[in-house]
C-alpha cells in the first residue's frame, strides 16, 4: 500500500497539469482497449461468477456482479462520455476586482489522491477510473473480492489507453489482493490518500466511517421511498412504480419503500400492488394495505431497510406532511419520489424532504450519474459536504484562489 500511495501521489503531480487534449486522448484510447479485451474481460467475469455461487451470492448480488457484452458497450460507452465533458481543472469558478486593486479568481483545482472501496460492481472499475482521470486527479481501486478478476482485467485495459496517451500507469492503480488489510491500510492512509470513496452496502460503509481517518464522501443505503400522492395519476404511478422496484433491484436507486395517501388506496393501492405482486415483487404492507390480497403483513423493521431484492415495503400515510416525516425518520437521504399532479404538492415535498435527489414524477431508477449527462458517477453521495448526489468529474475537485496584483501591498 505505501507503493501504491507514493505512485499515485507521484502521479497525481503529473495529472494536475496534464492537458485536457490528454486526458481526453487516455479516456478514448481506454474506451478502445476495453473493447478490444471484451473476451478477456468476460472471461474474467465467468470466473468471479463461479466464485458468487460458491459464496451464495443473492439473486441481486450476482446481478450485480455480471458482465455481458451489452454490458461492456454501456461501460465503453461511459468512458467516451466521460471524455466529451468539458475538463474542469483550471476552470474558473467566480472572479472578481478589489478596490485595493487585487484581482481574485476561484479556481478548479484536483483533490489529488483518491482512494475507492467498492463491492461486487466491476463497472465502478471504469466509471472510478474515468472520473478521476478527467477530474485529474490519482486513483486507487480496491474492488471486492466477488469482482476481483473482473476489476483486474477491465484496469489492465484503461491502464493501456492511460500509457499510450503519455500519462503515467501509477494514474489509476488497483489494489492486487482480496486481503481486508489493504483496506485498513487505505483508511489510514494519512497524508498518502486524501479522500476515500466507499462505494457499498451498509456493513462497508459503516466500516468506513468507523474507521477511516483520512475523510469520507458518505455514501450511505439507498432506501429510497414513492410517495404516491392523493392527486397522483393512476397510470403513471404505475409505470413509475414498477419500474423503481423491478428493473434492476441490485441498484442503490432501486425504491424500497412504497408511501400511499390514505385517500387514495381505494383508487390507486390495489392496481399498484396487484401488479408489484403480478412481477414476483414481495409486498410487506402495514395499516389498511395489509388487507389487500397477496401482501404479506409488515414487521417494524422493514422500514428503513435496503432489500435489494425483489421486496418492497407499503405503508399508507395521512397526508404529504406524514409522508414527509416517515422519510425523514427512516430515509437515507439518497433519492425519494413523489407522484402527483398537484404542482403545490410536489413543490412542497421537493423543498422539505432532505434527500440528495428528489424525483418528481419519476422513477428512482434514474438516481444515476450517467442518467444526469455526467457520463458516469463514482457514487451517490449522501453527505452535505463538498459532494452530493451523483458524483462526477466536477465534485472531485477542491479550488484554491489566484491573487493578481500590480506591485500591490496592504497599508
Amino acid at each position: 500500500m505505501n507503493e501504491l500511495c507514493a505512485g499515485a501521489k507521484t502521479a497525481a503531480r503529473a495529472l494536475a497539469t496534464a492537458s485536457a487534449e490528454r486526458k481526453h486522448a487516455a479516456l478514448i484510447g481506454a474506451a478502445d482497449y476495453v473493447w478490444k479485451s471484451r473476451a478477456d474481460i468476460l472471461a474474467a467475469n465467468a470466473q468471479d461468477l463461479d466464485y458468487g455461487h460458491e459464496k451464495g451470492l443473492t439473486a441481486a448480488m450476482m446481478d450485480r456482479l455480471t458482465l455481458t457484452e451489452d454490458r461492456l458497450r454501456d461501460i465503453v460507452g461511459g468512458l467516451r462520455a466521460i471524455a466529451e465533458q468539458p475538463d474542469p481543472i483550471g476552470a474558473t469558478i467566480a472572479e472578481w476586482d478589489r478596490p485595493t486593486g487585487l484581482h481574485i479568481a476561484r479556481v478548479r483545482t484536483p483533490l489529488g489522491v483518491i482512494g475507492v472501496i467498492y463491492e461486487s460492481r466491476p463497472n465502478v472499475t471504469a466509471d472510478a477510473a474515468a472520473l478521476c482521470l478527467k477530474s485529474g486527479n490519482a486513483v486507487i481501486l480496491r474492488g471486492g473480492s466477488e469482482s476481483f478478476h473482473s476489476s483486474r482485467a477491465i484496469h489492465a485495459a484503461i491502464v493501456r489507453g492511460i500509457t499510450e496517451a503519455g500519462l503515467p500507469a501509477e494514474a489509476v492503480q488497483i489494489v492486487p489482493t482480496r486481503d481486508r488489510a489493504a483496506v485498513s491500510a487505505m483508511l489510514n492512509a494519512q497524508g498518502q490518500i486524501d479522500v476515500i470513496v466507499p462505494r457499498g452496502g451498509k456493513a462497508l460503509v459503516g466500516l468506513v466511517q468507523a474507521e477511516a481517518r483520512v475523510p469520507v464522501f458518505a455514501h450511505l443505503e439507498g432506501i429510497c421511498h414513492i410517495y404516491i400522492d392523493k392527486d397522483a395519476d393512476l397510470d403513471k404511478a404505475l409505470r413509475v412504480v414498477l419500474n423503481a422496484k423491478t428493473r434492476r433491484t441490485g441498484i442503490c436507486g432501486a425504491a424500497e419503500c412504497l408511501l400511499i395517501h390514505q385517500d387514495a388506496i381505494n383508487s390507486h393501492a390495489e392496481p399498484i400492488i396487484a401488479a408489484l405482486l403480478a412481477a414476483g415483487v414481495e409486498v410487506r404492507a402495514d395499516g389498511a394495505l395489509a388487507d389487500i390480497a397477496g401482501t404479506n403483513r409488515a414487521a417494524p423493521d422493514d422500514f428503513g431497510k435496503e432489500f435489494l431484492d425483489m421486496i418492497i415495503a407499503a405503508k399508507p400515510v395521512e397526508n404529504l406532511s406524514a409522508a414527509m416525516d416517515h422519510i425523514a425518520q427512516f430515509g437515507s437521504g439518497h433519492t425519494d419520489a413523489i407522484l402527483t399532479e398537484n404542482p403545490k404538492a410536489a413543490q412542497i415535498f421537493a423543498a422539505n424532504v432532505d434527500s440528495a435527489i428528489v424525483m418528481v414524477n419519476a422513477s428512482t431508477q434514474f438516481a444515476d450519474g450517467g442518467e444526469f449527462g455526467m457520463g458516469a458517477e463514482i457514487g451517490i453521495a449522501t453527505g452535505k459536504m463538498h459532494a452530493r448526489g451523483p458524483v462526477g468529474a466536477e465534485q472531485l475537485t477542491s479550488f484554491k484562489y489566484i491573487v493578481k496584483g500590480n506591485g500591490t501591498t496592504r497599508a
